[in-house]
C-alpha cells in the first residue's frame, strides 16, 4: 500500500470518467497491446495494473479528463483509498 503521505498527494481523479490508456510498446512480448479506450478510469486502472505484463506498465500512461498519469500515477490510483473497484487478492 502507499504511505499515508503519498494518498493525501495523489491526485483526485473521477475513476467514472471515460480514459485512454496508452502502453509501451515492447519487442519482447509475444503479444502485442495497443491503445485501448475505457468506459471508466477505473476499469483503465484495473487493466494496467492486474493484466498489463510488468514490462510494460513501465512506459504505459493512463489519460483522464486531460490529466496524463504515468505508471507511477497509475499505481497511486490504483492504491488509492478511493478506487472503487476490488483489488486483486496479494499472492
Amino acid at each position: 500500500m502507499i504511505k499515508e503521505a503519498q494518498a493525501k498527494s495523489a491526485p483526485a481523479v473521477n475513476y467514472q470518467a471515460s480514459a485512454d490508456l496508452f502502453p509501451c510498446r515492447s519487442r519482447k512480448t509475444k503479444r502485442p497491446v495497443s491503445y485501448r479506450r475505457f468506459d471508466t478510469a477505473a476499469e483503465a486502472v484495473r487493466f494496467a495494473i492486474e493484466e498489463l505484463p510488468a514490462p510494460l506498465l513501465l512506459g504505459t500512461y493512463l489519460e483522464v479528463d486531460e490529466k496524463r498519469f504515468d505508471s507511477e500515477g497509475i499505481r497511486h490510483l490504483y492504491e488509492s483509498a478511493k478506487y472503487p473497484l476490488p483489488r486483486l487478492a496479494a499472492e
